[in-house]
């Protein structure tokens, strides 16, 4: 928990409670769903709710917006932006239903309102569109594209970046990757705008992990 106050200070009381909660939530169902591996539940904070919010760290979203995680597994990074953004929506998706019954049941248990799900997945959705799409490491960049392009809203909007400067930003799929992406990327026929999460947060584990955005 402290390593979130390392490079997060505004949180409310509330956001607090929220984020502390979560490691004993995430451990007491592990033991039940495995939806974290086990060398990592200890290091849920920075692998994984860090992480998610680095996405909170580059992109100041507007409140209003409707935000979809596709292949949330076990709520990643949804459940930390959605306790980040209490006044965004976000939809979270995954193919595999007993993955989202934890997502509910941590959601629930602490009290997360702009959460909804879906045991689906994110090629099946009809009839809805989102400001943007996030995901991490679900899939190659390329069927990420081909999955969020029908979903995405030809919206606008001008977010401050890390740096503190306003961008006009369109709507698009925003998401967490590792290693090296270059045949991914030339794959993908996409140019991603990349940002280096070591930028971020200084710890050893986010060396040679991005932040892909494509409008």
């Amino acid at each position: 928990m402290d390593i979130l106050l390392k490079y997060f200070s505004d949180f409310t009381d509330k956001q607090m409670q929220q984020f502390a909660a979560l490691e004993g939530l995430y451990k007491d169902w592990n033991e039940k769903i495995n939806v974290i591996s086990r060398k990592d539940i200890e290091g849920l904070y920075e692998k994984h709710v860090l992480h998610s919010l680095a996405i909170a760290a580059a992109f100041d979203f507007p409140k209003g917006i409707e935000i979809i995680d596709i292949g949330t597994g076990g709520g990643f990074p949804g459940i930390p932006l959605a306790i980040f953004f209490p006044e965004i929506k976000f939809h979270l998706v995954d193919s595999i239903g007993k993955k989202l019954k934890v997502v509910e049941a941590i959601a629930d248990a602490i009290e997360l309102k702009n959460v909804t799900t879906q045991h689906t997945r994110a090629e099946e959705i009809k009839n809805r569109k989102f400001d943007f799409a996030v995901s991490r490491a679900v899939a190659p960049l390329k069927d990420l594209l081909r999955w969020s392009k029908p979903l995405l809203k030809h919206s606008r909007f001008v977010i401050k970046s890390s740096e503190d400067e306003e961008e006009v930003y369109r709507s698009g799929l925003i998401c967490l990757k590792g290693g090296d992406l270059a045949q991914e990327i030339s794959e993908s026929n996409a140019r991603p705008k990349s940002i280096e999460i070591n930028h971020l947060f200084d710890e050893e584990y986010f060396k040679e992990k991005y932040l892909l955005y494509v409008s």
